[in-house]
């Protein structure tokens, strides 16, 4: 994927807004960290997942996408590589992040998040 692309997704979710944090690109739903983009770290997006053993078989099944940096090593976070992330996988895991982060009634109001549809 490229920069533009997962840009694109990411604003394709309802109320996600882009912004800076810490110098880099960052973007918000309500408010709330959604996800950020880590150019200085192998020009990688963070990624929010429900536990550290589903960041540990990422890594394990595709090194070459998915790492982390001792700052996140306490917390659920993968490091994707942007230009190796499988598109697919990329939105099903934002969209789960949007779902646990989006007021309910914004996420009431967008029961279906799809290519096609409202959203990713």
């Amino acid at each position: 994927m490229t920069h533009d692309e997962i840009r694109a997704l990411l604003l394709s979710f309802p109320g996600v807004e882009d912004g800076v944090s810490y110098g880099e690109p960052s973007f918000k739903v309500a408010g709330k960290f959604f996800t950020w983009m880590r150019p200085a770290l192998d020009d990688s997006i963070v990624v929010h997942l429900d536990n550290l053993d589903e960041r540990e078989l990422l890594i394990e099944m595709d090194p070459a996408t998915f790492h982390f940096t001792d700052h996140y090593r306490d917390h659920p976070i993968v490091l994707a590589r942007i230009a190796s992330v499988d598109p697919a996988w990329l939105t099903a895991a934002l969209e789960k992040r949007w779902r646990r982060i989006a007021p309910k009634k914004l996420s009431k109001a967008h029961p279906v998040l799809t290519a096609e549809g409202s959203g990713a």
